[in-house]
């Protein structure tokens, strides 16, 4: 299934590891003039220093073959008996140096700060090695004085004290060597997670000493950058470092990727990647600007998703799709593929307006969960439904960001201005403002393009919310009509998206017309506040306000 925003006819032209190692890396036996020394005039490596780039087979049999010498390299660097060496990565330059990092265990339990790289010549010479910390590893007792208990408790006092909530452990503390700084010694190390002060999710690592209870390390396992995107102002990103450089890879949601397609139609594109973790100016000529939009929609989405709904992710099953922008040239659209599974985003007209603002990002990754849930076919009566679908949610992730750039509204893609006049692309609140959209059903309604028959399942949504009557909200005055000349009393859009979420993955079916919806929508709301609550009269009334039932 490919879903857009936009009716097309209408378009008007189409790092932990090194978080552990408190302090500079320790290097040596790397002599000076080697292959490895940067080009004093141009600042680059020398050519035959650069990483070559291998194929996935390729880096796994060198890993597995790196592997399978670790003992031998492990005694010709002078490791411990009780010390071992396990392969995290591997690295191959043009002439055959190859770098081999390892993290390390002793007694069999994990050592932080004891990640080391050696370096060896493509005949196997040794080069060097570079180490997180020069301690030995000596460590006098390996049982505990302080229960886990302690420790988890310690870490998460220090989480809440820094203003994390939704805070707890995410595993029970797990003994580990902490050898990053000081005396080697026996200790907890617990994860926290849960949200912090900003929003940002949080993975607070705490380290505590196994034998007197004392904090010996805490660092924040989630990297963000910042985004200075075209609609939502300056923003945080989950982002992702990879040696010196960083992408806009979201390892805290399923491991979202943001790519660059650069005008292209077809492939997957080059993932967004960079020396520093800004990413853009404000301005769509920059391409990273757009791609600061499209990733932060898919984080908030995800976000909006679990806060909402406790759903990891569109499938549920905690993988995320990806997000390509820069499609086409001046391509005014945006859609979802389920081949792909993935949202793809077009810059607009004259690539000056790309689709990427947060409503739409919402509603591409929505039409995704309709197609794993009800699966509405993209046509007639349910199909308008689908659209409808992606344009709630999308309402809905935009008021759960509360972004003062971009504040919640019943009105969808309002800030990419398609139309060139700065009206929106649809409305709520009365649907046939835009000029093609139904404001209630009819029979006919099945043969209008589904952009348009989402008009009576929007309109609902927003009575059903809102109510009728004229009304101003975070600045956006509407006046919401009925078909039927009633006054409907809104039961406000928490319990309405509750409701529209449960009937879509519990009662909807891929042939759900607006009649069925009325009857999903209904069991929905019994099963959730009682066949006699106020919260099912109402979505009654707002269907019967729309011509539905």
């Amino acid at each position: 299934m490919s879903t857009s925003v936009y009716a097309r006819h209408k378009r008007t032209t189409l790092a932990i590891a090194t978080a552990v190692a408190a302090g500079a890396l320790l290097t040596t036996g790397l002599t000076s003039g080697s292959s490895a020394a940067a080009d004093a005039s141009s600042g680059k490596p020398a050519l035959a220093a650069a990483p070559v780039l291998l194929t996935a087979p390729a880096r796994a049999a060198l890993i597995k073959e790196q592997q399978a010498d670790a003992a031998r390299t492990a005694d010709e660097i002078g490791l411990g008996e009780q010390e071992k060496l396990v392969v995290r990565d591997v690295v191959k330059d043009a002439d055959g140096t190859v770098h081999t990092r390892y993290e390390r265990t002793y007694a069999g339990l994990p050592v932080l700060g004891g990640d080391l790289v050696v370096h060896a010549s493509k005949s196997g010479a040794a080069k060097g090695i570079t180490r997180a910390t020069k301690a030995k590893l000596k460590v006098g007792s390996l049982k505990p004085v302080v229960t886990a208990a302690k420790a988890e408790k310690q870490a998460v006092t220090l989480a809440k004290a820094a203003g994390s909530e939704k805070t707890e452990a995410n595993s029970t503390p797990r003994k580990v060597i902490w050898a990053a700084d000081g005396k080697p010694t026996l200790a907890y190390e617990t994860v926290v997670g849960g949200l912090q002060e900003d929003g940002t999710p949080n993975e607070l690592h705490v380290v505590t000493d196994a034998a007197t209870g004392k904090k010996l390390y805490e660092y924040q396992g989630i990297e963000t950058g910042t985004g200075n995107t075209t609609y939502s102002g300056k923003v945080t990103l989950s982002t992702t470092k990879s040696g010196s450089s960083y992408n806009l890879t979201d390892g805290t949601r399923g491991g979202h990727k943001t790519y660059n397609l650069n005008r292209g139609t077809s492939g997957t594109g080059t993932l967004f990647s960079g020396s520093d973790d800004v990413w853009g100016d404000g301005n769509p000529s920059n391409l990273e600007t757009a791609a600061a939009d499209a990733h932060y929609g898919a984080q908030i989405t995800w976000d909006f998703y679990k806060s909402t709904f406790g759903r990891s992710g569109i499938r549920n099953d905690g993988k995320a799709a990806y997000s390509r922008v820069h499609y086409g040239n001046s391509y005014v659209n945006a859609f979802w593929s389920d081949s792909c599974f993935c949202m793809t985003y077009g810059d607009g007209s004259g690539n000056t307006h790309p689709l990427t603002s947060l409503d739409v990002a919402a509603h591409e990754m929505s039409h995704g969960l309709t197609s794993a849930t009800a699966g509405l076919n993209y046509s007639g009566e349910s199909g308008g439904l689908n659209e409808a679908t992606s344009d709630i949610f999308g309402a809905g992730a935009e008021f759960f960001a509360a972004n003062s750039s971009d504040v919640g509204d019943y009105l969808i893609g309002e800030e990419i201005d398609i139309n060139g006049d700065g009206s929106p692309l649809r409305y709520m609140d009365k649907p046939s403002k835009d000029g093609a959209s139904k404001d209630s059903w009819s029979s006919s309604l099945g043969s209008v393009d589904v952009h348009y028959s989402s008009g009576p399942a929007n309109h609902f949504f927003y009575l059903l919310s809102e109510g009728s009557g004229s009304k101003t909200i975070n600045g956006v005055t509407y006046n919401s009509p009925t078909s039927n000349g009633s006054t409907v009393t809104g039961i406000g859009r928490t319990k309405a998206l509750q409701i529209w979420y449960k009937a879509l993955t519990t009662y909807m079916t891929s042939t759900t017309k607006y009649a069925q919806a009325r009857t999903a929508t209904l069991n929905a709301a019994s099963a959730l506040y009682g066949a006699s609550s106020t919260e099912y009269k109402a979505v009654a009334a707002a269907w019967s306000a729309v011509n539905v039932g």
